[in-house]
C-alpha cells in the first residue's frame, strides 16, 4: 500500500502506527477499530500506541492532516502549471485524481471518516479542503470570464468535479488496468467537458 506519509519525519514506530491505523480504519471503519487492532498491525502493544499518539482520534487526525496537506501540495503545484484556465483545470483535476488513486486507502479514510474527528480537528481539515475547493472554483470562474468555459453553476460544478475525484479512492485498485496518472489524465479531460470547453 502506498503511504502518504513516506516523506514525513516520523519515528519508525509512529510510521507503523499510522500505516496500521489506515489499514484498520479502511477495513473496519473508525468506530469499529479498537486501539489493540492498530497496535497489532504495527507490531506494538496497545500501550505502545499512546507513547506516540494520545488517542485513536489523534491518529485519525494526523492521517487526515498529512493526507489533506499532500492533496493541497499537489493541487498548488498543478495550479501553477499554466495561467490558461483550460490547462490549469485539466492539471488540477488530474493531480487530485492521481493522488486519490495512488493513496486510495489513505484517501478513503481521510474522506469518509471525517465525522469522527473532534470539532477542532475537523475545522482544521475543513480549512485545507476549502483551499482545494477555492482553487478549482477560481479556475472555473477564470475560464468563464475568459469565455473558454460554459458553466452556469460554478459552485455546483466545483462540487461535482471534486466529488468525482474523491470517489476514485472508493473503487480504485492498484491491480487495475489504469495507473493513477492515466486515470488523472482521463478525469482531467472529463473535467473540461463538464466545464463546457469545446477545444
Amino acid at each position: 500500500m502506498a503511504q502518504a506519509w513516506l516523506d514525513e519525519p516520523l519515528a519508525p514506530a509512529a510510521r507503523r502506527l499510522l500505516t496500521g491505523a489506515v489499514e484498520a480504519f479502511a477495513a473496519r471503519g473508525y468506530h469499529a477499530t479498537a486501539t489493540r487492532d492498530i497496535a497489532a498491525r504495527a507490531g506494538l502493544s496497545p500501550a505502545g500506541v499512546y507513547v506516540h499518539f494520545p488517542s485513536k482520534e489523534e491518529l485519525l487526525y494526523q492521517i487526515s492532516l498529512i493526507g489533506h496537506r499532500g492533496t493541497v501540495e499537489v493541487v498548488r503545484a498543478a495550479a501553477v502549471v499554466s495561467d490558461d484556465p483550460v490547462h490549469r483545470l485539466r492539471a488540477v483535476i488530474a493531480a487530485i485524481t492521481a493522488w486519490h488513486a495512488r493513496y486510495h486507502t489513505t484517501a478513503r479514510v481521510i474522506n469518509y471518516e471525517m465525522a469522527a474527528l473532534t470539532e477542532q480537528h475537523r475545522a482544521q481539515i475543513a480549512t485545507l479542503r476549502r483551499e482545494i475547493d477555492s482553487l478549482v472554483r477560481q479556475t472555473l470562474e477564470d475560464g468563464v470570464a475568459a469565455g473558454v468555459f460554459d458553466v452556469p453553476d460554478v459552485r455546483g460544478t466545483t462540487l461535482a468535479l471534486l466529488s468525482l475525484t474523491i470517489d476514485v479512492a472508493r473503487w480504485f485498485r492498484a491491480t487495475g488496468d489504469r495507473a493513477p496518472e492515466q486515470l488523472g489524465e482521463l478525469y482531467g479531460d472529463l473535467a473540461l467537458r463538464m466545464a463546457g470547453h469545446r477545444g
